[in-house]
């Protein structure tokens, strides 16, 4: 069974914050529209920026965006088929969104990633 996706929002207070961040919610949805904020790219362009992300889950979260009316996909009548996708306007008014997520992380990564060992540590453990 699907998802029920965007369901109605109670407009309690942070309704909207839950509506912003369900338009977003999906592993990989914010860094392909960070992506995408330097310009238009291509299916396999976007795959070489996101190496962990598998066809199947691309396809899916870019249908998604475009159903949601973030990005635009353009389809070229041409062999073999070329398609590409670039931020709609409302894709285009989350940068400044995704510009402060990415200050925020940047900032705060040390935070949240594995911890760095160094060569002593390394030795102390074997």
């Amino acid at each position: 069974m699907a998802k029920a996706r965007h369901s109605r929002f109670d407009c309690s207070p942070g309704c909207s914050v839950e509506a912003a961040i369900a338009l977003i919610d999906g592993k990989w949805k914010s860094v392909i529209l960070f992506h995408l904020m330097s310009g238009t790219l291509r299916f396999n362009a976007l795959r070489r920026h996101i190496p962990g992300v598998t066809q199947r889950m691309l396809t899916n979260q870019l249908r998604e965006l475009e159903e949601d009316g973030l990005i635009i996909r353009t389809v070229y009548a041409v062999v073999p088929p070329k398609v590409e996708y670039s931020l709609s306007p409302l894709g285009e008014s989350m940068i400044p969104i995704l510009t402060a997520l990415k200050a925020w992380g940047d900032a705060n990564i040390g935070r949240f990633g594995k911890p760095e060992i160094d060569d002593a540590d390394e030795k102390r453990a074997a």
